[in-house]
């Protein structure tokens, strides 16, 4: 549980530097929460016991300095806010080598791991998207395991998880980059100077390339000149002398999300391509604007980007090992990985129901790799909605991977689920997969990369194992 900083009113006050009518006010417009003397929320005080947590009335005060007050409200944890979190934080180092809806920060998994488990733990996700649990696991000195069904979603993990030779990752990088830079150039304008092909194969070399692109989207969401820069790319991974090849794949694929025919400011779920080369209305830029039309500019800006990521997170990776199933977490057998282990506990955020289709937010990766998609074994996709119907199958999804699971947890495991249970689901989610809510813990959620800025609050439910 999360300590409290009990105080009056008065006391409160002085702290600071309001008046007790100021704290009163926050309390009946509900931004600060009512307390007993053992820090219970209550609705009504006896005379002399009413408390307030004084670090919830210096969170809110924070963001009323900030402009931020919309994001809180009463019996809100504070301390799970991360009020004051720059974005480089919380996107530091391999976490931002790939944007992924749905993803937490990591210093929401680096809270709850230092509080709850000890170095050497195994700690499981099994609904593991872009990898956030692994790579905060295994940079506190535990074990990790992750399960997800998209095939996308594991190579993205691994590129993140695994150890580089951080100088030979950064020399292919780089080669990758001065060969499709080369190419690009070669695209505009003969330039003698780089011989890569004589002037009549140069043409039948993009025919040949162009050939490849057996995929109408790409087709369609590309300019030219980025479609064949980003099929250069793809074939200098699969042709080229290169060790770490999925580390580039990744790399491309971040840079061909970037490079779509779109608004600048809808990089998250575009509804259709724009024409190449002509001029929208551009919210991001306040201004007017044409959708890129190349994709080696992204190419250089993720470049070195990514080397230094990857340099970073190297630098503070344990030993400890990291261990990602692409697959059915509803069924999947984790014996043979395991060895006999037990799992020390779980930190993971399910789908929210009927919010996001988890394999469409990355159509451009699959068709650029001919990546096999599982689209129907995705819980609560935003495709079925949220009706009675979808709903009922949401919670039987989860709870399936929960029954699942279960079987390889130690008894006393502790069970964290992050959740936006607007529809009050995890109840009867927890019933049926035979577990207990232990407890609960409420936060903001502020600076949402790709949603906007609207108050928006999440649950972060402890299960535990119903032994009785």
């Amino acid at each position: 549980m999360i300590e409290k900083f009990l105080v009056t009113l008065e006391e409160s006050a002085n702290a600071v530097g309001k008046t007790p009518h100021n704290i009163r006010d926050y309390i009946q417009r509900g931004r600060i929460a009512k307390y007993n003397l053992h820090g219970e929320k209550i609705q009504r005080a006896k005379n002399g016991e009413l408390r307030v947590d004084l670090n919830e009335v210096q969170a809110f005060l924070r963001l009323v300095n900030e402009g931020q007050e919309k994001h809180h409200h009463a019996g809100l944890d504070a301390e799970l806010g991360f009020y004051g979190l720059a974005e480089r934080e919380r996107t530091k180092h391999v976490h931002r080598l790939h944007p992924y809806l749905g993803k937490f920060i990591p210093q929401l998994v680096e809270w709850f791991l230092a509080r709850y488990f000890q170095p050497d733990a195994l700690i499981l996700d099994p609904f593991m998207g872009s990898g956030t649990t692994l790579i905060q696991a295994n940079e506190m000195n535990m074990h990790a395991m992750g399960i997800d069904v998209s095939a996308f979603n594991c190579l993205v993990a691994r590129v993140k998880t695994d150890s580089y030779q951080v100088d030979q990752a950064r020399q292919e990088i780089l080669d990758a980059e001065k060969h499709v830079s080369r190419f690009s150039q070669r695209l505009t304008s003969p330039i003698p100077e780089l011989p890569l092909f004589e002037e009549s194969d140069f043409e039948l070399f993009k025919q040949g390339l162009l050939a490849e692109a057996n995929s109408e989207y790409l087709r369609t969401w590309f300019a030219p000149k980025t479609l064949l820069e980003m099929l250069y790319y793809r074939r200098l991974i699969e042709h080229g002398d290169y060790v770490y090849k999925d580390l580039l794949r990744v790399l491309l694929s971040r840079a061909v999300r970037s490079c779509r025919l779109i608004p600048h400011d809808d990089l998250a779920t575009p509804k259709h391509p724009l024409p190449v080369g002509v001029k929208y209305w551009c919210r991001k830029h306040g201004r007017m604007c044409i959708p890129i039309d190349n994709c080696i500019t992204k190419i250089h800006a993720y470049s070195e980007d990514t080397a230094r990521r990857i340099k970073e997170f190297n630098s503070l990776r344990s030993a400890k090992t990291t261990t990602i199933i692409q697959g059915d977490a509803r069924t999947i057998d984790l014996s043979e990985a395991l060895e006999d282990r037990k799992i020390d506990g779980i930190f993971t955020s399910p789908p929210y129901v009927g919010q996001i289709d988890y394999h469409d937010q990355h159509i451009y990766a699959y068709e650029l790799f001919n990546i096999t998609r599982h689209d129907t074994l995705e819980i609560g996709p935003k495709c079925k909605g949220k009706s009675q119907k979808a709903q009922q199958e949401y919670v039987e999804g989860i709870a399936k991977v929960l029954q699942n699971v279960r079987q390889f947890l130690k008894d006393e495991a502790n069970i964290f689920i992050v959740a936006n249970d607007k529809l009050g689901l995890y109840p009867e989610i927890a019933k049926q997969a035979n577990l207990v809510i232990a407890d609960q813990f409420q936060r903001a959620v502020t600076k949402r990369t790709q949603k906007g800025d609207d108050p928006y609050q999440e649950t972060i439910f402890l299960l535990k194992k119903d032994n009785h």
